[in-house]
């Protein structure tokens, strides 16, 4: 009996360091295809945030104003939000975030937003948002595993077009400015109650990292090639690369 139980020892051994490797494993590894589909789909969604940027953007008299872009530290879309989203299951719409770096717009960062509600124009139909991080501690908010709008960062609507000079002051005290588009109709909305998560399913996938240590690092070109540059290249369109010094008082 003693002989058996030597024999089996070093086979319990094994087993218990093959369990120990297994599942310390953590996330198990894509298949190239799982990869490809990921980043396909990570592209669509930078395509379709700068597609909603550019055309809000053409109108320059009811856009947002070039000045407020220049001073942002990182710009999120989200497009073709629906409000049925935000009251049913509270997921709301899907988005993606470029921030400011030494090099330019960061490759897009994805992120869900939802919440009681968008505004009081959006009613049934698809709404674009828009939102300017203004400061860091703005952005920090975003590498929390969710933030909301208004309780974790002041957010106030954005002036658009010439309205820009109007209330500058009472603006520079939010950190977030906030902005809708819907059925046509392009404002500054205060979009208060709003919960922003990471969407690190994707993020992982595509960067094998989540939305902290990309936002952290600033991942402008450490993605998986030009396929997802089309967001941070509409933005560039429209902002500097570098924010502009503030003049000595």
């Amino acid at each position: 009996m003693n002989s058996l139980h030597k024999r089996a020892a070093p086979i319990l051994v094994l087993a218990l360091l093959t369990a120990a490797v297994a599942s310390s494993a953590g996330r198990p590894a894509q298949t190239s295809d799982e990869h490809e589909k990921k980043v396909k789909e990570a592209a669509a969604q930078s395509a379709k945030a700068a597609k909603a940027f550019n055309e809000i953007m053409k109108a320059p008299d009811k856009a947002i104003p070039r000045d407020l872009l220049a001073r942002a530290k990182a710009i999120a879309v989200f497009p073709e939000v629906i409000k049925a989203s935000f009251v049913v299951g509270g997921e709301g719409g899907r988005g993606v975030v470029s921030r400011r770096t030494s090099s330019g717009w960061s490759d897009p960062v994805f992120f869900r937003a939802g919440g009681p509600s968008v505004g009081p124009q959006i009613g049934a139909s698809a709404t674009d948002i828009v939102l300017l991080f203004m400061n860091d501690d703005a952005v920090g908010g975003l590498m929390k595993d969710k933030f909301e709008l208004g309780a974790d960062a002041a957010v106030a609507g954005g002036p658009v077009g010439r309205e820009a000079g109007a209330g500058t002051d009472a603006l520079m005290q939010a950190q977030i400015l906030s902005y809708s588009r819907s059925r046509g109709l392009f404002a500054g909305v205060s979009l208060k109650g709003i919960v922003v998560k990471p969407e690190d399913d994707l993020n992982e996938a595509v960067y094998d990292k989540k939305a902290r240590e990309l936002l952290k690092e600033g991942p402008s070109g450490t993605g998986p090639g030009s396929t997802l540059a089309s967001f941070p290249q509409a933005i560039a369109q429209y902002a500097p690369k570098s924010a502009p010094t503030p003049s000595p008082q």
